[in-house]
This record gives structure tokens, sequence and C-alpha cells, in this order.
């Protein structure tokens, strides 16, 4: 977390994250043209918020891609913003914009419940440190029962082989998606077709993947979650959850407790 708080204290790098949330995905070269600094200083500086987690990059042919990742953020918030102060906070510090803000045009709420915050070309991009083996982040995807505990009480049903189907569901309650595995090495990529089955405007949504990347990083784990094929003005229901999911699953592997956000405790 001492990273995060490093990486937002410089201007120039809350400028760049201020760029990717205007337009997410941009090349070096794009983001450069925006600053008044020099090619090096931009490198330097996204090299920071890449160690922090805020900024995730993903290789597109020759470029590569640079992407806003809200899920660090998002767990400053959890640490310290408790379900009864939210409301409060967000109001007052909606208060403090609207009397310092100069220009109250661009003043917009970055959310991915709502779908203020940024997704370029239909990709998602998440990004999470676990301090935990690979094995114990495969366990913890792939198992029902720990999976219902960060994920809102859905339990994804699969035989976890390439070419298998899935389910995920609240038991009794609703049918959330199912799909394909396109590819299961564990522990080290899962690549699954996304049909969402909650609710018929999702479903109009059309199949999506959700692929899971896991790298060893020291005693941790680089986890990234890439949600791609999302449709022009793709309903944020699609990708909206994923940093409370993600942040839910650090939790529970790293202290053994769930989150308790109203959202995570929606069907506990």
């Amino acid at each position: 977390m001492d990273e995060v708080f490093k990486a937002l204290a410089d201007p120039t790098r809350r400028a760049l994250l201020d760029e990717l949330f205007r337009e997410d995905g941009q090349t070096l070269s794009a983001l450069e043209g925006r600053l008044a600094m020099t090619r090096f200083g931009v490198m330097k500086h996204l090299k920071v918020l890449e160690e922090a987690g805020v900024v995730t990059t993903r290789r597109q042919g020759r470029e590569k891609l640079h992407f806003l990742n809200p899920v660090p953020i998002r767990l400053v918030h959890d640490r310290w913003v408790s379900k009864y102060a939210e409301p409060w906070a967000a109001t007052l510090s909606g208060l403090k914009t609207y009397l310092e803000d100069e220009d109250m045009t661009d003043v917009r709420t970055v959310s991915w419940e709502e779908g203020t915050a940024p997704v370029a070309e239909g990709t998602a991009v998440f990004e999470v440190f676990i301090k935990t083996t690979p094995e114990r982040l495969w366990e913890a995807i792939t198992d029902p029962a720990q999976r219902a505990i960060y994920s809102f009480g859905v339990q994804t049903q699969s035989e976890w082989t390439t070419g298998s189907d899935y389910t995920a569901a609240v038991p009794g309650v609703v049918d959330i998606s199912s799909g394909t595995n396109v590819v299961v090495d564990p522990p080290r990529l899962l690549v699954q077709t996304f049909d969402a089955l909650w609710s018929d405007e999702v479903k109009a949504q059309g199949t999506t993947r959700v692929t899971w990347q896991i790298v060893p990083v020291g005693t941790s784990c680089r986890l990234t979650v890439i949600h791609d094929g999302l449709p022009a003005q793709a309903n944020p229901e699609l990708y909206g959850g994923w940093p409370m999911i993600l942040s839910g699953l650090k939790t529970l592997i790293e202290t053994g407790e769930p989150l308790d956000t109203p959202g995570s405790l929606m069907y506990s």
C-alpha cells in the first residue's frame, strides 16, 4: 500500500492517470505527446505506477498499451471507508469538488459499477498483487466454496479441463453466467468465454471473454484479469464488479476473512 501512496503523491503521475481515465489503453508515444516531458521521464513515471499496480500493461503487436487499474485504489478505500461512512465521504468529496473546481463540466464520478471508468476497445484490465503461492491462488479461483466467499455468493462449477463447460450461480437464487474453459493451464492461466445470465439486459450483450493470468513475484503473485470482447457501450454490470471481487479474493487469502462491503455480503 505504501507504493500506491508514493505513486499518487506526484502530480505528473496523477496527470498520467487522468489521461488513462480519459482514454484507456494508450501507448507510451501517445502519453508522451500529452505531457511536457521527455519520453524517458514519462517512462520513469509509468514504471512507478506499474510497480504500484495502478497501471497495468498489455502487448498488442509491437505496441505496449497502458491501462488504469482501479483495484489497489479500491483496496485503500475498503480499508478506511466503512459501509456506514461511504455515503458521507462521497457527499463531502462531491461538495469539495463543486466548490473548488473551476470547470464543472469536467467533473465525473469514476465508477466501474456505473460505467464511467475507462474501457478501451472493449477491454477492461484489472491487476492485484496477493501474498500467496500460485497453487493457493488457483485453488481459490476454482473452488466453488471459496469462490462464493469473495464473489457475491456465486459458486462456479466445472471440471476445470480445457474444453470443459462451467456454470456460475447463487444456488437456488439466480444463475450468473456460463461458458467454456478455452485454456486451463494450472496454476498459471485460465481463459473462459463468458455469457452473462442474470438479466435480459446482460444476456443481450452476447459472449465475452475473461482471462485469469497468475505470475509469481517473489513470495507473492500478480493476478491480472482481462475482460475483453465487450460490445461498444457495454453494460457496466458485465465488468463493474471485478474491483470488489478481486479485493475480496486478496482479503480472503491474506487474512482468511471476507470483505464486509454491502456488495460482498449480498448473498452471504
